[in-house]
């Protein structure tokens, strides 16, 4: 049996006397779409931080293609190949969109700490960087300040920054909120181009784009996962209906 991309065993999280998170145990597969669902409240953010190192879990932990990454900052566990989104959308708004790529690539292209190299001057750097462009539809407003793209246009270069260090499981949170139905479009058909072969884990709550996306769904409910599995199986599970789902494919009517 292959290892997992990312498992999770016994998490749990409190505030005080809060217990947000309460034991979850998961294992996602490599290069699997896996979306995780659940009301306002449920901890779906605490859990991606937790995952991240955002947060450290009060028990518990958390794996990486079977690294314990107890202990670690979140810049390590981006090195060691997972990377980030935000619901807030996270760039730089008064450098050019080609600059913000180009920043996301330093690292991974062995820049580090070389303060006396000219970046300006690396065409792997500006090759890499165009190519990611290209890859999320943004290489025609390569030059405009990042500030000046629309808000999809702005969620669209976030994702090219996550996936710009090269990282094999990505995790987006809530990447269509705020969007009409055409931005939706946009975006959703974006992030299966450019998570093929990656694992991708997202939070999201439009269950268009999670039934659209996802090879299997995790439902969470007040901290804890009440029901795992492929998409068809997830929307006829009863205990979800009456929890979740119900209501939430309700609201998109």
């Amino acid at each position: 049996m292959s290892t997992p991309a990312l498992e999770l065993t016994g998490l749990t999280k409190s505030f005080g006397k809060a217990e947000i998170i309460r034991g979850i145990d998961l294992s996602i597969g490599k290069a699997e779409r896996h979306a995780i669902i659940g009301p306002n409240g449920a901890g779906k953010s605490t859990l991606f931080n937790l995952i991240t190192a955002r947060f450290a879990p009060t028990s518990g932990t958390v794996k990486l293609h079977g690294e314990d990454l107890t202990g670690l900052q979140p810049f390590q566990i981006n090195r060691k190949g997972l990377s980030r989104s935000f619901q807030i959308t996270n760039i730089f708004p008064k450098m050019t969109v080609f600059e913000n790529v180009r920043c996301a690539l330093l690292w991974a292209q062995g820049y580090k700490y070389s303060f006396w190299n000219l970046v300006e001057r690396s065409r792997r750097l500006t090759e890499g960087a165009d190519a990611i462009l290209d890859q999320i539809n943004l290489l025609p407003r390569r030059d405009l300040p990042a500030g000046m793209l629309s808000y999809a246009e702005q969620r669209a270069l976030e994702i090219g920054i996550t996936i710009a260090g090269g990282a094999d499981v990505i995790m987006l949170d809530e990447p269509t909120a705020g969007m009409s139905h055409s931005e939706t479009d946009y975006i959703t058909d974006l992030i299966l181009k450019v998570t093929e072969g990656k694992t991708l884990i997202m939070v999201e709550h439009d269950m268009g784009v999670v039934f659209g996306l996802a090879d299997r769904i995790s439902v969470l409910v007040y901290g804890e996962i009440i029901a795992t599995g492929k998409p068809e199986d997830v929307r006829g599970d009863p205990k979800v209906q009456e929890a979740y789902l119900g209501a939430a494919l309700e609201e998109e009517h």
